[in-house]
């Protein structure tokens, strides 16, 4: 057997290329699996062969770990105060081995360790050529469709074979076999049996690069495109920012005569790019990003990351888009909620918010409404700014006096303490499971309350649209809660 062992290191070293140490290294693991078959238990085998020779020996062996640490696994640990009876001078993370009688494989297990060999190293060389693409740094990468897989298309890149999958292609775009192929590098997943690397070509991302193999001056630090929005195969948002005043950041991007977009549009298929320009200023990004629509008012909801945009009737059409497309592009390239609306219609929403901080203000200030009128067009549209806002503030009004800014004050605060009481008492009316999980605040327990949920039960049956509503978060928020609410229900 040791002979046999010799010449198949050898024989495989040079067919495959490789170091001899590295099929020692193979054979040994391959050795010490078949080995571990004459125990029932999970046992540590180690395999040590002579690489002059072809003699091995073999070894069980335990990992010596902390008293503390207790045995997680008793077949392949001892612990330290036990190790110490066999070997006085051993260590915490130091090896037990006990020799183990060498077994004849023979020719069929001789064959079976080939098979294991021959497999780990297939596995070597797919995970070095994977590290020299990795190693190259490619984000953009181009190759030609070798095969189309349940829709998806197999991309043969050298020695590499990456993945497009159906739900990465530009809508429309008919990709077959012998096809010449560019795409994005979207994530490399090492644990995958087939093709490790996975690409896409309608992520944002693959419009920023494509530009950036365009455009010199993005390189060269002049340039930097700062966001990327698409609809692919449609419409596409880029915004740009130019570091060196001398440069108009949309026109280098453009090219001259449009020869640097039209390159990008050609390879997405026609895509339609809008080229914006970045500002610090959200309230201005938005204005860019809405083009070609003309913006006539904004206001901005710091508090809810919105912003109401009033376009006149002419540019309604071209703000909102075709389905909405145009300022939904807009909303994802700035990070904004963007609501569109007439002038008309921003008159009355503000008809009916004022409608409502009056009628806040005449219930619970008891004032009349020549009191509460002053209040809203001075600016107010709380009790918490009536109650807390410097004294001076008020004072400064002229149809207040003193006495009646002091009423003002007091009533404001009453009204805050007896509502924070209220409320406090209708969270004690919560069960503490409710209470306790994860991402819940006293706001959104009182929220519930209010609705009359009480449990986890009531929380778990409640659809992620109504609990989003009710408790003012976002839909993926609210599923994330409602799905730790119905965990109890698995556990039981």
């Amino acid at each position: 057997m040791s002979r046999e062992i010799l010449l198949l290191v050898d024989a495989l070293a040079r067919e495959k290329g490789v170091e001899p140490e590295v099929v020692f290294g193979a054979l040994e693991g391959a050795l010490a699996s078949a080995m571990k078959r004459r125990f029932e238990e999970d046992v540590d085998i180690r395999v040590d062969i002579d690489r002059n020779t072809g003699e091995y020996e073999s070894y069980r062996r335990w990992l010596v770990v902390p008293d503390e640490a207790g045995l997680q696994e008793p077949d392949k640990q001892e612990m330290y105060s036990d190790a110490l009876e066999y070997a006085p001078e051993i260590e915490v993370g130091d090896y037990i081995e006990e020799p183990l009688e060498s077994i004849e494989f023979g020719r069929i297990g001789a064959q079976a360790a080939k098979q294991a060999i021959l497999q780990r190293i297939r596995d070597a060389e797919r995970e070095q050529m994977l590290n020299d693409f990795l190693d190259r740094g490619e984000t953009i990468v181009s190759g030609t469709v070798k095969r189309i897989d349940k829709g998806d298309a197999i991309i043969e890149m050298g020695k590499i074979e990456a993945r497009l999958p159906r739900s990465e292609m530009i809508p429309k775009e008919n990709i077959r076999m012998g096809d010449r192929v560019r795409a994005w590098v979207q994530r490399v997943d090492r644990a995958a049996r087939g093709q490790q690397v996975f690409l896409s070509r309608t992520a944002p991302e693959f419009i920023r690069e494509l530009f950036e193999n365009e455009v010199p001056e993005i390189e060269q630090g002049l340039l930097e495109i700062k966001a990327a929005a698409r609809d692919a195969g449609v419409r596409a948002k880029i915004a740009v920012i130019a570091y060196d005043q001398r440069i108009d950041p949309i026109g280098t991007c453009v090219g001259m005569r449009g020869s640097r977009v039209t390159a990008v549009r050609n390879e997405l298929g026609g895509e339609q790019v809008d080229i914006v320009l970045w500002s610090e200023d959200p309230a201005e990004f938005v204005i860019g990003a809405l083009a070609p629509a003309n913006v006539q008012s904004i206001l901005v909801d710091e508090d809810k990351h919105a912003m109401d945009v009033v376009v006149d009737e002419e540019n309604l059409p071209k703000a909102i888009g075709s389905r909405g497309q145009n300022v939904r592009l807009a909303s994802e390239l700035t990070g904004w909620q963007i609501n569109i609306m007439t002038p008309e219609e921003n008159q009355n929403r503000q008809a009916e918010e004022r409608s409502e901080i009056l009628n806040l203000f005449i219930q619970r200030l008891d004032v009349d409404e020549s009191i509460a009128e002053v209040l809203v067009d001075e600016g107010f549209t709380g009790l918490e700014e009536v109650a807390y806002v410097p004294l001076q503030e008020l004072l400064d009004i002229d149809e207040f006096d003193e006495e009646l800014v002091n009423a003002l004050r007091t009533r404001a605060r009453n009204v805050l303490l007896s509502d924070a009481i209220a409320k406090e008492e209708l969270v004690q009316s919560v069960a503490q499971s409710l209470q306790e999980l994860e991402g819940m605040t006293p706001d959104i327990l009182a929220s519930l309350a209010e609705k009359g949920v009480l449990t986890l039960d009531d929380l778990a049956e409640l659809a992620t649209d109504e609990l989003a509503e009710i408790a003012g978060l976002d839909n993926a928020e609210a599923s994330a809660m409602i799905m730790r609410a119905r965990a109890h229900w698995f556990d039981e």
